[in-house]
């Protein structure tokens, strides 16, 4: 019985297919991508119904990329909609047919930390992955002493890869501490949000989630989640700062993004959430979400780009 290749055959580089095993760069290459790069993490599910894959917001998605380029001093050569078409063009020449993550990433390549008008690299990458919505996963959290960057500091809305070093470090402390995840707090003391995904929190039948100005990434579930509660679940959200204490008498905590999905939180620094299961409103729109991005029969086809 045959398994499943390493990896796909393909990537995009700098506006080419490439041959995964050809896909090299100069080690010198590597000198300053860390305090230069962005990225964009998006994902694609497959639907078992009509055996068709489907991009979840993938103009978004490439939109933000577009924005965190700019933001960090990049001149792209290709637009949002010249890569939403690269993306689609490297994920059929790929034979995607299951889920999948998708990996845009630029960086400056040679030269010196001081030097900001180098030329930019573009690659686009695709890998497996397992959702973990509708499997009951849910996950204890720790406010972290760490706190969150601020935009005075690095630009938290976009997805710098400089950003995530302030992520490795809270979520590494909850793991020694014997969390599953962090939970960071901004420069003022309020609750921004996970080192990997954003938060929000369910209190007397409303959804409640911190501002873009509390040091979040502008998260494109975010805005697809506050969407779906009022649209569709008819449950009214609120974008305000929130106090720690406040998570520890939220009726229900979950962590929410591409990677995390949503993801329900049962514990903050050992106090129980609600009744330690997962909450009515969280498990409706774990629900609502599976079929969203898979298109089961579910509403915001335009959300979705069939491959």
């Amino acid at each position: 019985m045959s398994s499943a290749p390493a990896h796909p055959k393909y990537l995009w580089s700098d506006g080419n297919l490439v041959e995964w095993e050809k896909a090299i760069v100069h080690i010198t290459d590597l000198e300053w991508v860390g305090t230069s790069s962005v990225f964009e993490g998006i994902k694609t599910y497959r639907n078992p119904e009509d055996d068709c894959s489907y991009i979840f917001r993938l103009e978004d998605h490439m939109h933000r990329f577009d924005d965190s380029m700019r933001l960090m001093g990049m001149k792209p050569k290709w637009n949002a909609q010249q890569l939403t078409d690269e993306v689609l063009k490297l994920m059929r020449a790929n034979g995607v047919k299951d889920d999948q993550y998708i990996r845009p990433f630029a960086y400056l390549g040679h030269g010196s930390a001081t030097q900001f008008d180098r030329l930019e690299h573009i690659l686009i990458t695709n890998t497996p992955f397992k959702s973990t919505l509708k499997t009951g996963r849910a996950i204890s959290a720790a406010i972290s002493s760490w706190t969150r960057i601020s935009d005075n500091v690095m630009p938290p809305r976009v997805k710098a890869e400089a950003n995530y070093r302030n992520s490795q470090l809270a979520a590494s402390e909850a793991h020694r501490n014997g969390y599953d995840e962090a939970i960071l707090l901004n420069d003022r003391h309020k609750v921004s949000e996970g080192p990997w995904a954003c938060l929000m929190m369910v209190k007397k039948g409303r959804v409640i989630t911190p501002p873009v100005t509390a040091g979040v990434l502008e998260s494109i579930t975010r805005y697809a989640l506050l969407q779906m509660f009022e649209e569709q679940l008819g449950t009214k959200c609120e974008e305000r700062e929130i106090d720690r204490t406040e998570l520890y008498l939220a009726d229900e905590v979950f962590l929410c993004g591409t990677g995390y999905e949503v993801t329900p939180v049962t514990s903050v620094d050992r106090f129980t959430v609600g009744d330690g299961q997962i909450g009515p409103l969280t498990g409706r729109m774990i629900d609502l979400y599976h079929d969203v991005v898979r298109g089961m029969d579910a509403p915001y086809e335009a959300w979705r780009t069939a491959i």
